[in-house]
Parts: C-alpha cells; structure tokens; sequence
C-alpha cells in the first residue's frame, strides 16, 4: 500500500511538471527564432554607462583614492571598482566598468 502511494505521488508529480512545461511557450511553429521576436519587441536601449568602453563617471562614494604623477604608466583597479584619482592637483571619481577590455593606456 505504502509503495503504490509513492508510485502514485510521483506519477502525479512528474504529469504535474509535464503540464506546466507545455505552457512555457505557447507557440512553436518559430523554428527556433522566437527569440528574434523577444528583441525586436524590447523598446530598452543600452544606457551610456553600458555603452562607455573604460567605464564611467562615478555618482557612488569612492572606495579608495589614488594619486598619480606624470610618470605613472599604469593604474591596477578591478572589474566595478569606484576610485578617485588625483593627478596634479584635480581629481575625479570614476568606476571602472571594463569586462571584456583588454589593458589600455591611461591618456
């Protein structure tokens, strides 16, 4: 008795995850691009912090300061890194948003 309540618990259990498996997509005859249709409908635009290549001005608090010379040839920061820089004597925040972007040149 206890083995045949399992087995019906779980025939129930997978029918239940098959049925609401087929609603996931209601229209099939796509052949695969439908995602084409979820874009072209998306009104949403890449912002300009999402577009800038080295990252972008800061509005959050810096989480650290760097003062740099003329000399300086590199700057280590990490990936989503809010820092100011200070270079003869004016500074600016900037977070550093590069995934993807090789080393560049600081001027």
């Amino acid at each position: 008795m206890k083995t045949t309540l399992i087995k019906l618990s779980f025939i129930a259990a997978i029918g239940g995850v098959a049925a609401t498996s087929a609603y996931a997509h209601p229209d099939y005859t796509e052949a695969g691009s439908h995602w084409l249709n979820h874009v072209s409908e998306s009104n949403a635009q890449p912002t300009a912090n999402q577009l800038a290549p080295f990252g972008y001005k800061a509005v959050a608090a810096p989480s650290r300061e760097i003062t740099l010379s003329g000399e300086a040839k590199y700057l280590n920061v990490n990936q989503l890194e809010t820092v100011r820089i200070t270079v003869d004597g004016k500074s600016l925040d900037w977070t550093f948003d590069t995934l993807g972007t090789r080393p560049f040149a600081l001027s």
